[in-house]
């Protein structure tokens, strides 16, 4: 096994190595619903586009251990540039409007590592 344990006693070798993430990328998606009329992730189709998403990662062989794992998450209180995705581990934010958009991130920033700028979340817009 190549991974390094976390915890080493003190005097014992070198300092511990991080482990390996299980996943590549992980793909969080923003799909909170508010009540009495407040925007929210879920108002534009974000199951929609989370469903999509996943569909596109398994259908170009990235799913799995090692690669991408997209999932869905509650309120990530960037509502103001609703709908939100986020992907860790660079902690980019995107927003989108359409499958074209989640196409271009597949494409470009999950199987390529490439941000697509022009779907970046402004990094003061919150809720």
């Amino acid at each position: 096994m190549t991974e390094t344990k976390l915890t080493q006693e003190a005097g014992n070798g070198p300092a511990p190595q991080p482990l390996k993430s299980y996943y590549e990328r992980h793909v969080f998606f923003c799909l909170n619903e508010r009540k009495e009329g407040e925007a929210c992730c879920a108002r534009y189709q974000a199951q929609q586009a989370f469903d999509y998403c996943k569909t596109q990662v398994k259908a170009a062989g990235l799913a799995g251990p090692g690669q991408v794992r997209v999932n869905k998450a509650g309120c990530m209180d960037r509502c103001a540039a609703g709908p939100v995705l986020v992907v860790y581990p660079e902690a980019v934010w995107y927003t989108y409007l359409d499958t074209a958009d989640i196409d271009e991130i597949v494409d470009s920033h999950l199987k390529k590592g490439q941000v697509v700028e022009r779907l970046l979340v402004p990094p003061t817009l919150g809720r």
